[in-house]
């Protein structure tokens, strides 16, 4: 006679919770109530902008999502953000994994070169000026050019104000102004037997900096128009927003 105890058909029971452990109600999920980092909001910003690139939102609905982006607190409030777009992250909680102790470090950044100060006016007679690479920018700009040429790229510049106006004024010669991609350009000027070309365009990110153009061309010509492919890296938000 078996007198072995009789085995649960429903399988071992699951051990108790500890007295103290937190509950978690049905349907709701604790890791979309953690705090999200300027990082995390900043990559959500990113995917955003390209989706906008590829045509994926309308002007609207770009602005709207990347206003809510940096008002966002919590991880849950971020993930609808992207959730109906290809590059759609996943699942939050893919945030939450953290590398091995092992792991080692990543390397280190080259840094990079100081931004020059320049003077706030560039002049050209009989002769030319350029003005690019990492350079300082503030709020006002002036370039003459006369029987010359004035070359202004503030493709890789540092902007030091969220608005940039760049006076012009050209007798028998050319400035031809180039911007990031994703930044704000407007303006115009007037044209005396030449031309005053400014190709505006409205940044989707309402908080982008703005370059405004204007002044006047004499027998010459200004240009001004973004550069597509380049975009404003060392531009920090918050420090625009003061």
């Amino acid at each position: 006679m078996d007198n072995s105890p009789e085995q649960d058909p429903q399988g071992p029971l699951p051990a108790p919770l500890p007295k103290n452990a937190p509950v978690q109600a049905p349907g709701t999920d604790l890791a979309a109530e953690l705090r999200a980092s300027d990082a995390d909001r900043e990559r959500v910003a990113d995917l955003l902008r390209d989706a906008y690139a590829e045509g994926r939102l309308t002007v609207d609905e770009h602005a709207e999502r990347i206003e809510a982006a940096y008002n966002a607190r919590t991880f849950g409030e971020l993930e609808p953000l992207t959730r109906d777009l290809p590059s759609h992250p996943g699942a939050i909680r893919h945030n939450l994994t953290k590398a091995p102790l092992e792991a080692p470090a990543p390397a280190p950044q080259p840094a990079l070169p100081p931004a020059r100060a320049e003077s706030p006016t560039m002049v050209a007679v009989f002769g030319g000026a350029s003005r690019k690479g990492r350079w300082r920018v503030g709020s006002h700009l002036k370039a003459v050019a006369v029987f010359g040429g004035i070359e202004i790229d503030l493709t890789d510049a540092v902007f030091e104000s969220p608005e940039v106006v760049i006076e012009v004024v050209t007798v028998f010669g050319g400035v031809e102004v180039r911007v990031p991609e994703n930044v704000s350009l407007h303006g115009g000027g007037a044209g005396v037997f030449g031309g005053f070309e400014v190709r505006e365009q409205t940044s989707a990110d309402p908080y982008a900096p703005v370059v405004r153009v204007k002044g006047a061309a004499v027998f010459g010509g200004v240009e001004a128009k973004p550069r597509r492919g380049k975009k404003l890296k060392e531009w920090v938000r918050r420090q625009l927003d003061g």
